[in-house]
């Protein structure tokens, strides 16, 4: 994230420079998300999900989304140009990247029917996302940090201290306390999702299938790369295991969990893409 403006400019200069920045663009776009989310969820409430202003809502919140990502995206290209880095792997290696996952994603959810869930991974991102970006880029745009005095004898070349405001030192202790939690929780809300989609499915709900297809092939990916994702899948087959180990269940949903997990473990094994990019994993994330 680019350091805020001077703090000796004026703050009329301060905040033209800070609006004038790409970052500044991807923060607005997190916020309308979140915006979105919120207006789209009153009218979830009263199950109006259909009125103008919900199916606006809904569609910009992907809209937001897919900005962005985009932004990231570009940006991550643009530093490969100046570097001349190649992305390894060709296409399947950008398509391992996570911003792309969820840029592509964004897209496909903007143009199929409505699922509420698909915004609630992407807004607790985006609160993040605004949360580190005021932190970093708006307070001290606002608030500029104070320049700690040294002691006595300190020396001339000794790099100068600053003191942060206390709102940001709130935010940084807020992300700090909940960001793990919060990324379990989307992982959760995506595997739901998925969920959600085999249900639709198996009722033949309009594009589900084909919702169903990507949709795995986005998770497959996450859980590639993603240990939050990982934990969860493995929590929910602890607690289905002890489910079906319990006295009193039949053996034949024991064999079908069995199944399940076989049949899972073998497109786990099969749909593997990091033996084509370099034969080498790809690094995992921690959201």
């Amino acid at each position: 994230m680019a350091p805020p403006p001077p703090a000796d400019l004026p703050l009329p200069q301060r905040l033209t420079r800070l609006a004038q920045t790409l970052q500044f663009a991807w923060f607005i776009g997190h916020a309308v998300l979140i915006l979105c989310i919120t207006r789209y969820s009153f009218s979830w409430l009263r199950m109006n999900y259909y009125t103008r202003m919900a199916q606006f809502c809904y569609r910009t919140t992907f809209v937001s989304a897919a900005v962005t990502y985009g932004i990231v995206v570009y940006k991550t290209w643009r530093a490969r140009q100046k570097t001349g880095a190649k992305q390894p792997g060709g296409a399947l290696g950008y398509l391992s990247d996570e911003n792309i996952q969820y840029l592509l994603m964004a897209l496909v959810w903007l143009f199929m029917p409505q699922y509420p869930l698909a915004m609630l991974p992407y807004g607790i991102y985006s609160v993040f996302h605004v949360a580190t970006y005021t932190r970093g880029s708006l307070v001290p745009t606002f608030i500029p940090p104070q320049k700690i005095t040294p002691p006595a004898g300190t020396s001339p070349t000794a790099k100068a201290q600053y003191t942060q405001h206390p709102l940001s030192d709130a935010i940084g202790a807020f992300v700090k306390k909940y960001y793990d939690a919060s990324m379990s929780i989307v992982s959760g809300l995506e595997i739901l999702l998925w969920v959600r989609l085999l249900v639709g499915a198996i009722l033949f709900t309009r594009r589900s299938w084909i919702l169903l297809a990507i949709y795995t092939a986005f998770l497959r990916a996450r859980f590639a790369q993603s240990s939050h994702v990982q934990n969860s899948f493995a929590q929910l087959e602890a607690r289905i295991d002890n489910l079906v180990g319990a006295q009193g269940t039949p053996p034949a949903a024991r064999q079908a969990w069995d199944g399940v997990k076989g049949g899972a473990r073998q497109f786990h094994n099969a749909t593997d893409v990091n033996k084509y990019i370099n034969g080498s994993a790809a690094p995992k994330k921690t959201s």
